[in-house]
């Protein structure tokens, strides 16, 4: 018997969620990934396929070096909000990853939402 890998296990959960959420021109999906070393944010339209705004922890600006930690994860949703607003999109849905809603993910978003985006 096989055994799942953490990651086999987030995969699987990130599918059963995207059955779900969907994003639009009116609402695209504000979409997180991490890793160990960095954090990731892409508000993406689903409906043509478009990534419409992205941020990470690996563009040297500002303290958004470091994305394995919830400063830089905070960093990161403070530079996704202003990326999506420049672009006019202040609604969004929020695409977890298959992570829980804990620790870096849970602080990119409430940085976001501090940021004016709505979800």
């Amino acid at each position: 018997m096989a055994r799942s890998s953490k990651n086999d296990v987030r995969v699987r959960i990130h599918t059963r969620i995207r059955h779900r959420v969907r994003g639009s021109e009116e609402r695209p999906r504000l979409a997180v990934f991490r890793s160990l070393k960095h954090i990731y944010a892409q508000v993406i339209d689903d409906r043509r396929g478009h990534t419409v705004a992205a941020a990470s922890s690996g563009e040297k600006k500002g303290e958004a070096g470091n994305g394995g930690n919830l400063a830089g994860a905070k960093e990161v949703g403070k530079l996704i909000a202003e990326r999506a607003k420049s672009q006019g999109i202040t609604k969004v849905v929020f695409d977890r990853g298959g992570y829980l809603y804990h620790g870096r993910i849970k602080a990119l978003a409430d940085a976001a939402r501090q940021a004016g985006l709505e979800f």
